[in-house]
């Protein structure tokens, strides 16, 4: 791997391992954690649609959902077509005829920024790995909550397993670095008071990357502060308010 990619073979991959893949030309990426023999257990929406918005959208990006027609089904995982939520597939279901690459935990903020594209890596550091497959496998028999594309997506589902962090705040995007990327873009393009200092398109351009950067870094999980290590027990479908949540950061910590 590199800071150009993070591509890695099958054979490098170890348990516990965030890994994902690029869907549809690069569009978005869907994202699991690989728990061994071949298997991943990943966060869907169900039915192909990966984004949930409820717009014609849904029906163009779709496919987190394994892609093996109910008349053919994978020999190893079964039809899983229309199923949803977290569910546990091999890996050639998983990736869907795509590239393998492994999402980085605990990158300097030289890497993260050097890595312009959203959701392939953190400043946050990744737990033992004892623990990610404890919560991969404990939210596969409960559930994660549902989905949504901002607060609540694959890559969200994997960055939990890893670090046990939840965005406990209800105003701003979850821990998907995708989510953030395409919200940095935006503010980037249309919220900068600096773009009236510049008329020129190498001053736009350089106002408008330094935007993006810095809302990239401040919206990162390593570097937030409306987050709380949650224990996967006391995470039940995200349905615990504020309170509770932030109750059960204060117990976790002293243990």
């Amino acid at each position: 791997m590199g800071v150009l990619s993070n591509k890695i073979g099958r054979d490098e991959l170890k348990p516990g391992d965030h890994i994902y893949s690029w869907r549809h030309a690069y569009i978005y990426s869907h994202h699991g954690i690989y728990v061994g023999d071949g298997m991943v257990i990943h966060f869907t929406r169900g039915a192909g649609q990966e984004i949930g918005t409820g717009t014609v959208l849904d029906r163009i990006i779709f496919s987190s959902s394994p892609s093996h027609p109910s008349d053919n089904p994978c020999p190893k995982c079964g039809d899983q077509s229309r199923l949803d939520g977290v569910i546990k597939s091999c890996i050639d279901c998983f990736l869907s005829d795509g590239e393998l690459y492994l999402f980085e935990y605990g990158v300097s903020p030289v890497v993260f920024l050097a890595k312009a594209r959203g959701g392939t890596c953190t400043l946050a550091a990744s737990d033992a790995q004892e623990d990610v497959l404890h919560r991969a496998s404990f939210l596969l028999e409960n559930g994660f909550g549902g989905y949504h594309i901002f607060k609540n997506n694959c890559e969200d589902f994997a960055i939990y397993c890893k670090t046990g962090l939840l965005v406990f705040t209800s105003v701003s995007v979850g821990r998907s670095g995708q989510a953030a990327s395409l919200l940095a873009a935006v503010s980037a393009i249309v919220s900068s008071p600096l773009r009236f200092l510049t008329t020129s398109f190498g001053g736009l351009t350089a106002v408008g990357c330094g935007m993006y950067c810095l809302s990239r870094f401040v919206s990162d999980i390593g570097v937030r502060r409306d987050v709380i290590k949650v224990p996967v027990e006391r995470l039940v479908s995200q349905s615990s308010s504020i309170q509770e949540l932030e109750a059960a950061a204060d117990a976790s910590k002293e243990k």
